[in-house]
């Protein structure tokens, strides 16, 4: 048996590795998030909650939890949405 050329490795690795939609990372371990007709390829977590969770329109922070609701807008927290005027909040959380 002879040794692969490292270029060859890296040819291989390259042909089976995604790219994150998020933040251009190629990984080998990579996952894929379907959201309505898109499909999202992602290397961690973190890139997937940047891309795809709602931000807080008071300070911003990605929601990651349920949050609360007005409408369509969506808080992190009751003090966030009490600051931007929300007086009618749902919690959609059981």
């Amino acid at each position: 048996m002879e040794p692969v050329a490292a270029r060859e490795v890296d040819k291989q690795e390259d042909s089976v590795m995604a790219k994150c939609d998020q933040c251009g990372n190629d990984y080998d371990k990579a996952f894929q998030v379907n959201l309505g007709n898109e499909t999202y390829t992602f290397d961690s977590f973190e890139c997937a909650i940047q891309k795809l969770a709602p931000a807080c329109p008071h300070c911003g922070v990605r929601i990651i939890g349920h949050g609360v609701e007005q409408g369509d807008i969506i808080y992190c927290c009751g003090h966030c949405a009490e600051q931007e005027g929300a007086d009618a909040l749902t919690d959609r959380a059981p």
